[in-house]
């Protein structure tokens, strides 16, 4: 068969282009914390003004989209204000362009009304209204409440940990139940600022008579003798059945306002709390899922108040003593050293202070009760860590762990078997501990290391008293 041949080329034709067909790239979105900025402000004349308190860092991410971004917009740029007086709040969105790249276009109004709720007003002028219109917004509010304690404050509070100054401004904490419209009503306006400033916090269900609001307020004058309440912070306490007759209290939520944190009113809010579970006389008073910050702040006031207690000073020189004479550091098995049971139990009574809660406590109680310098004090570190990995690896973290394990052999398996010893922490696997062996010793010891820490820093706070 012959073969096919094609035409030649004509070398003087000139080559044909191709048509290049140009792509517009998809929106890659805009991130919600770089084009959105919240201000507290407190009169009318702090909005738009550059000394305004700006919440940052706060994250908004979680607002928009399923992957947190904002699409559409070019230029964008949203500032909020919200009213520390009526807590209202109010939008003012820029941008220079919008178009639909390939994401479609955000509706920001209807984010910024999850965000914000019934709180969000429309216009501008509405907003700056609110300020003269509900001055007494709290004041009416809170007058439905208990009034549980008094403090006096000159917002300059010392680092102490038990009281605040007397000066000039009043302060006193008031008790609302929830269940009533007047309750509901005033937390619904807070629903905002727990959704922006208190980490993986949800609303509280206001029908729920078993919630209790603990609100701090400062009651101030203006140039005119006008007296307003001004709301510092708040916390939201569940008050839980105890078998068979009794009740637990825990912290769900608490918050003290950005423009008066670091002047001891969170600490001030904790110790009302603690005062109104010894008063009550309920079982336990505990805080759920409690931030670092929280923790830090919750255990150098129960360290202070445990302190005070002979029955666990006499426990701690008995620790005290056993660590001065030992060297445990080289024994192969090293003791928790743990309190008598009689006096966890007694804590509890006395403080309303849970065993886990305790159990913090006392590392920090042993640790104040030795010299740094003297020898003892590496007998402490052994404990520590070993309670670390105990409570990370198990209880038996601390011994080597021994496996039966199938290995070829001529003898009969039903007469014959291997142990294999496995390296601490390891697992065994064949004869092989697992690779990663190193890593999470190096995560171990970090742990162990960040706990010391905090031990010491908590001690040191509370020597200074």
């Amino acid at each position: 068969m012959a073969q096919k041949h094609g035409s030649a080329p004509d070398p003087a034709a000139e080559p044909k282009k191709r048509r290049r067909v140009g792509f517009s790239g998809i929106d890659a979105g805009v991130d919600p914390n770089g084009c959105i900025k919240v201000y507290l402000v407190s009169k009318e004349e702090e909005v738009g003004a550059p000394e305004s308190f700006c919440l940052d860092p706060v994250d908004l991410s979680h607002f928009f989209e399923e992957d947190g971004k904002i699409y559409g917009y070019q230029g964008l740029n949203i500032t909020m204000w919200v009213s520390c007086v009526s807590f209202h709040a109010y939008a003012k969105i820029a941008f220079e362009s919008k178009s639909d790249g390939g994401k479609g276009i955000t509706d920001l109004n209807t984010a910024l009304k999850n965000m914000f709720g019934e709180t969000l007003v429309d216009n501008k002028d509405d907003f700056l209204q609110t300020f003269s219109k509900e001055t007494q917004f709290i004041r009416s509010a809170v007058s439905a409440g208990e009034i549980l304690q008094h403090k006096y404050s000159d917002g300059d509070v010392n680092d102490s940990i038990s009281n605040l100054k007397a000066v000039s401004s009043d302060v006193e904490v008031v008790r609302m139940l929830m269940g009533n419209m007047t309750a509901g009503h005033l937390y619904s306006r807070l629903v905002p600022l727990v959704l922006l400033l208190v980490d993986g916090s949800n609303p509280i269900d206001v029908t729920d008579s078993s919630w209790e609001l603990y609100l701090l307020i400062q009651k101030t004058s203006d140039q005119q003798g006008n007296f307003q309440d001004r709301l510092l912070g708040f916390a939201a306490v569940y008050r839980f059945y105890h078998y068979p007759d009794n009740s637990r209290l825990r912290l769900g939520q608490i918050l003290v306002l950005p423009l008066y944190q670091r002047k001891g009113y969170g600490c001030y809010l904790l110790e009302v709390l603690n005062n109104v579970a010894i008063a009550d006389g309920v079982y336990d008073f505990t805080i759920e899922e409690p931030v670092d910050n929280l923790q830090h702040l919750r255990t150098c006031i129960d360290v202070q108040r445990l302190l005070s207690f002979d029955k666990v000073q006499l426990a701690v020189y008995s620790t005290v003593s056993q660590l001065k004479q030992g060297k445990l550091s080289k024994k192969t098995y090293i003791p928790r050293l743990l309190p008598p049971p009689s006096v966890v139990e007694d804590a509890r009574k006395r403080f309303k202070i849970n065993k886990k809660q305790f159990l913090q406590c006392w590392e920090i109680l042993v640790y104040l009760g030795l010299d740094p310098a003297d020898k003892s004090i590496q007998d402490y570190y052994s404990v520590i860590s070993n309670r670390v990995r105990a409570d990370i690896l198990g209880k038996d973290s601390e011994t080597a762990g021994k496996k039966v394990i199938e290995v070829p052999s001529d003898f009969d398996p039903d007469m014959s078997f291997v142990m294999h010893r496995a390296q601490a922490g390891g697992e065994a696997n064949g004869i092989q501990v697992e690779d990663n062996q190193n890593k999470q010793e190096e995560q171990l010891q970090q742990l162990i290391d960040e706990r010391l820490k905090d031990i010491k820093l908590i001690a040191q706070k509370v020597s200074r008293k």
